[in-house]
């Protein structure tokens, strides 16, 4: 595991000053930072659910530091399709609601994830044409209920396997062929004539093969003459990642000249050997220093890419609290730190990276 010194403390006003953690031994240092969104030359993105809207402190926070929203699970097809194909908009037309009164640009996530088994299309595996038509359909309702209101969409989510070897079997593409995901670019294309439309997927940073993988989908598609206008890298990672390995992701996925949606960072401390393996014990204030460094990474490469290629930087997540790293079945023990934002909402020492990096320093 690589070493880094602790980043230095600055504390220039308006920054929001962050007081030590509890205990001694698992102290963080404090750290401040000004208004993210002020000092980075792009729009710098968050996820949330409306749950967390009648907290104002979350409002607060959010509004104050992000400029873009991306929902993390409401305009899923799980939250908009019912079991008897009825369509609720509830809350997906919420959260618009939500970025439309605090000006946030708001970024539609997702319309196709391989990982989706709805009932309502279930009925319809292997039924040919209705099944094409109910795809078709979907896409068409949802995507046109946003138009002019997203700034973008996740069209095709996680479509390669998890090792990088070739892509996900799933129910679009046992009904539809390998060609399910830019048939969804095209019915996306035809309900929203403007917003970028993307391919978004995970370790596209960890397994250089996934992103091999990632990329030759990405070319067929664009080949098939289908509209696919961005390319989104999840970047969920841990402090053990190897250094320049963010960045030689970030680079690599630019190579095709499409915008680049850095599109749901979160940076692990819990474990030492995995997700799901032992304790990391290192002092608290080395692993966020470690945390630091790879978010200082993967911001520095974003603001290296030529501006029309800067779409967005999103973070998975408000304050560590927020993450879906706490919380069932994603080792949610409560011990992780992943985002920029403690508990308390105060700045951690990866706030101070972004800044920094966003600043070339």
């Amino acid at each position: 595991m690589p070493t880094q010194s602790r980043r230095r403390i600055l504390t220039a006003a308006p920054a929001l000053l962050l007081a030590a953690c509890k205990g001694p031994a698992q102290a963080q240092p404090p750290v401040s930072a000004p208004p993210l969104k002020q000092v980075v030359p792009f729009p710098l993105g968050v996820a949330a659910m409306t749950g967390q809207f009648g907290d104002p402190q979350f409002v607060d926070l959010l509004t104050r530091n992000f400029s873009q929203l991306t929902p993390e699970w409401e305009m899923k097809m799980e939250a908009i399709l019912r079991d008897d194909g009825a369509f609720d908009y509830a809350r997906s037309d919420a959260i618009a609601a939500f970025a439309a009164d605090h000006g946030l640009r708001l970024h539609g996530h997702t319309l196709i994830w391989y990982a989706q088994k709805p009932a309502a299309f279930e009925r319809i595996d292997g039924a040919g044409q209705p099944f094409a038509d109910a795809y078709r359909n979907y896409i068409l309702a949802v995507a046109g209920r946003y138009r002019g209101r997203v700034v973008g969409w996740d069209v095709v989510n996680e479509a390669i396997n998890e090792d990088g070897e070739g892509e996900r079997d799933c129910l679009w593409r046992r009904n539809l062929g390998p060609d399910y995901a830019a048939l969804a670019f095209r019915h996306a294309r035809e309900a929203d004539p403007d917003a970028p439309l993307f391919l978004n997927d995970y370790f596209l940073d960890t397994l250089p093969n996934k992103r091999r993988s990632f990329l030759r989908l990405a070319e067929r598609i664009l080949k098939s003459g289908a509209p696919l206008t961005g390319l989104g890298s999840q970047t969920h990672v841990s402090i053990h990642m190897a250094p320049g390995a963010v960045r030689a992701a970030i680079k690599d996925l630019a190579s095709l000249g499409l915008p680049i949606h850095v599109s749901e960072l979160d940076v692990s401390i819990r474990n030492a050997d995995g997700a799901r393996g032992a304790l990391d014990m290192t002092p608290l204030a080395e692993r966020l220093a470690h945390q630091a460094r790879v978010v200082h990474e993967a911001a520095d490469a974003f603001t290296a890419l030529p501006a029309h290629q800067r779409y967005a930087f999103t973070v998975w997540g408000l304050r560590d609290k927020d993450s879906w790293l706490r919380h069932p079945p994603n080792a949610g023990d409560g011990t992780d730190r992943p985002l920029l934002f403690d508990d308390d909402g105060r700045p951690k020492p990866a706030a101070r990276a972004l800044v920094d990096a966003a600043a070339g320093r």
